[in-house]
């Protein structure tokens, strides 16, 4: 699998329960925690344990959505 950049997305968002979801934008990796540091260390072992060595991306990016719905 080649990355480009050697680089995985994350699209983070505000869990309903509460803490935060992590998904791959390409829907393949998806991990939960309850701090953002926290999610870091998951989103991290989550793509060790998902990609070999020599297809594991070097850098993780983390974008976080939030969406916000209010009356007119």
């Amino acid at each position: 699998m080649e990355l480009q950049d050697s680089e995985i997305i994350f699209l983070v968002e505000d869990a309903s329960e509460g803490g935060f979801l992590a998904r791959s934008a390409d829907d393949t990796v998806f991990t939960e925690a309850n701090t953002f540091e926290e999610l870091r260390a998951a989103v991290k072992d989550a793509v060790r344990c998902h990609f070999e060595e020599p297809d594991r991306p070097r850098l993780i990016r983390l974008h976080y959505v939030r969406q916000e719905v209010f009356a007119a």
